[in-house]
């Protein structure tokens, strides 16, 4: 049987096709993703997912988590799952299941209950944690949010909270490897021998940080520049010093590395006060990194909070790690149905 699993984010959607043999073992994991700015063209969701699902035609059935439903391109996240449920049952005609705070939910359940689908993408990622470790907190750090999940005796602990709740609990940091507003993380820099207040502008982002640091490739800044200019180190460059009211001109290139290894360290130590404030509530001393930041951001802040750490890409390939809640969705589809 070939299950699909969709993590149908605000800018980007991820796909994991999983082969399951008749013993219900996995045999063979195709994942992808496409950058797409729901709130910009949620139009493009329908194509999207066939253009990622290229083997529709051989996928058995389908399962979806969504974070999309927050994009301000609705009004409500009531309107949003209900538009992205329309919009999935539009293209594939093969049994759809969804992720939410309470497992997994069919078609009639999603519509009835739809805040329950809301950001629930968590849920499916601690799915391949609890694997790992009967007992840890799974650290997820994405494009643009960071998951940090409790689980223990080999299940989560942060059941049926919403983002609101995760918000004031530590288990949710509005921070991410690529769209997180650099002027969000520091409110001073240290430069030269003084400090100096930064514009509260949209002028770089984390991308922007971790790429001049080369802490992700060109390939991995997946996501548009605040500026419409283009992925190179320069341009990167230039966006940070405008953080300073400045120009290639004002500051060099020394200037700018210092201020983004600054940024680097006060973005880890956000989530890092976060994980402290989970593990010391749980009790829990492993942490299980995952996402695109699993390695530059994850860990650093897991380190920094004095736990142990264990990547996912000792489960998964770090591939699939960056795609993880739509791995863990296809494996929560096949449990649905039963797959052995």
């Amino acid at each position: 049987m070939k299950i699909a699993g969709f993590d149908i984010g605000g800018a980007n959607t991820d796909v994991a096709i999983i082969d399951f043999d008749t013993e219900g073992n996995m045999e063979n994991i195709e994942v992808d993703f496409r950058y797409l700015p729901m709130w910009m063209r949620k139009e493009e969701l329908g194509t999207t997912l066939i253009e990622l699902g290229n083997h529709a035609e051989d996928i058995d059935a389908v399962g979806v988590c969504m974070t999309a439903e927050l994009v301000d391109a609705y009004k409500t996240k009531k309107e949003g799952v209900l538009d992205i449920i329309r919009r999935v049952e539009e293209v594939f005609d093969v049994p759809v299941g969804y992720v939410s705070l309470e497992g997994m939910f069919n078609h009639e359940s999603a519509v009835k209950n739809p805040l329950k689908l809301a950001a629930a993408n968590w849920v499916a990622t601690s799915q391949i944690a609890s694997i790992m470790s009967n007992d840890c907190i799974m650290v997820d750090v994405g494009s643009t949010t960071t998951d940090i999940i409790p689980i223990k005796n080999g299940s989560e602990c942060a059941k049926g909270r919403s983002d609101l709740e995760r918000l004031g609990t530590g288990e949710l940091v509005y921070t991410g490897t690529l769209r997180t507003n650099v002027a969000t993380l520091v409110e001073k820099v240290p430069l030269d021998d003084g400090w100096y207040r930064v514009a509260s502008e949209l002028f770089a982002i984390s991308a922007d940080v971790h790429y001049i640091l080369g802490n992700i490739t060109q390939e991995d800044y997946s996501c548009d520049t605040p500026d419409g200019a283009e992925k190179s180190v320069e341009a990167s460059m230039r966006r940070i010093s405008r953080v300073l009211c400045g120009d290639l001109d004002v500051l060099s290139s020394s200037n700018i590395m210092s201020v983004c290894e600054y940024v680097y360290t006060k973005q880890a130590l956000k989530i890092s006060e976060a994980i402290q404030e989970v593990a010391e509530r749980e009790f829990i001393d492993q942490v299980v990194t995952t996402g695109l930041g699993r390695n530059i951001l994850a860990s650093k802040a897991a380190e920094m909070a004095e736990l142990d750490v264990m990547g996912m890409d000792e489960f998964l390939t770090g591939e699939e790690c960056v795609v993880a809640p739509a791995v863990g969705t296809a494996l929560m589809m096949a449990d649905y149905l039963n797959v052995d």
